[in-house]
């Protein structure tokens, strides 16, 4: 094995070795602010017709937070299972095979995001889904889990 001192003293070589002509050039003209070369001009496609309502930071970071809690495999299980209708925790609890801890803890995790919604009649809770936005949601996130990706997957090998 070599000696310490030389491994040392090439890697301050190296880290303080003059730039070349190739580094010092500037970015061509036809590159992006990252210096990334464009692929095609800005003339080359049809422009959006902006009709949509740009939305806040505000709204971003909420629909943010809503997928953190939707991905737990508990939670969305939960979810599932509310999109049939509305359980009660007991029944919610025996369907998952857990605690009743267990399920009012995720429980309270969903309703703090405004994804479920608890009535009380009795000594019974019950709990559905908060509107029908959650439920397409769950709904178009299980169908895209679960569909045939091999024709997405041929079209990117075209490319």
């Amino acid at each position: 094995m070599g000696e310490p001192g030389l491994i040392l003293a090439r890697s301050v070589i190296s880290l303080t070795r003059p730039v070349s002509e190739v580094e010092r050039r500037p970015p061509p003209k036809d590159t992006n602010r990252d210096g990334l070369r464009a692929t095609c001009g800005p003339d080359e496609h049809s422009r959006r017709d902006g009709t949509r309502v740009p939305l806040s930071d505000e709204a971003f970071w909420r629909a943010a937070s809503f997928f953190r809690t939707l991905g737990d495999v508990a939670r969305l299980k939960l979810l599932d299972r509310l999109a049939e209708g509305e359980w009660c925790v007991t029944e919610l609890a025996e369907a998952a095979d857990v605690g009743l801890s267990t399920v009012s803890q995720q429980l309270r995790a969903l309703r703090a995001e405004h994804l479920v919604v608890r009535r009380r009649t009795g000594k019974h809770i019950y709990y559905s889904l908060a509107d029908r936005h959650v439920l397409e949601l769950v709904a178009n996130a299980l169908a895209h889990a679960v569909e045939d990706r091999t024709e997405a997957d041929e079209d990117d090998e075209t490319e």
